[in-house]
């Protein structure tokens, strides 16, 4: 039998993309901070075409705004770029008709750079879950198709989710929901798709896991962030637990 299709994901933002982070990283203060999010953006696109790689982009509205020759360049290097809203703003802390401006305002970005046919969302951390489920009703009446918002880990989700991709059903039509790829760790489940988890596996342990799921037909969801491949990244100061999730490096 053969292997499903994995899928590979790039949350296209800037290090300060962080939610809930006030002081110095506040939104307010973002067009003073200094930005990366070109320079490895690029790097990630180099890459991509090196190996032949194609990747779903899901692109902050804001990052559009301000390096639309960035975007036009997945596009035109033959990516399927999504929405990740606008200002990195948690869905569940968003009302329904905030969040329809946020998505409107992200896909206007988008649609300047090229990228006219949006079909997937990614929720900033995840964002979609049981405080928010109204949202995929938004995303189905405004025409996406493709979702990766619902994490089946305790924090930002639920455990009790799916970990396979799905069909969700809402009033505007089906959403497929592609989750991320979590493993079970000392009674929990922690990402080892992207993130802190896959940053600090052992290769050998996420070919492992990889390897269980495609025996078992499962396609893996991996993702990544630009920032994620800077030699040099600007350092904020974070609380001890964001800087974990968000700093770490092996």
């Amino acid at each position: 039998m053969a292997s499903p299709p994995n899928v590979l994901t790039v949350d296209v933002e800037e290090w300060f993309h962080i939610c809930g982070v006030g002081g110095p990283l506040a939104p307010a203060n973002w067009p003073n901070l200094p930005s990366r999010v070109e320079v490895t953006t690029n790097r990630l696109l180099e890459l991509f075409d090196r190996t032949g790689a194609r990747a779903t982009f899901f692109v902050l509205g804001y990052v559009a705004d301000r390096y639309p020759r960035v975007i036009e360049r997945i596009v035109q290097a033959g990516h399927h770029v999504g929405s990740h809203g606008h200002m990195h703003s948690r869905v569940y802390k968003l009302s329904p008709a905030a969040f329809e401006a946020d998505l409107e305002r992200s896909l206007a970005a988008l649609a300047a750079c090229g990228a006219t046919i949006v079909d997937a969302f990614r929720a900033p951390e995840w964002s979609i879950n049981d405080r928010s489920l109204w949202a995929l009703d938004v995303l189905a009446r405004k025409g996406f198709r493709f979702g990766s918002s619902m994490a089946p880990m305790r924090i930002g989700g639920n455990p009790a989710y799916p970990q396979t991709p799905h069909c969700r059903t809402t009033t505007g039509g089906a959403i497929m929901e592609y989750p991320p790829a979590v493993a079970a760790r000392f009674g929990y489940h922690i990402p080892f798709g992207g993130g802190w988890g896959l940053r600090m596996s052992r290769p050998r342990t996420v070919l492992r896991a990889l390897d269980v799921r495609a025996r078992a037909g499962v396609t893996t969801v991996f993702w990544v962030h630009p920032g994620e491949i800077d030699d040099d990244p600007p350092v904020g100061k974070l609380p001890a637990a964001l800087r974990f999730a968000h700093s770490l490096r092996p």
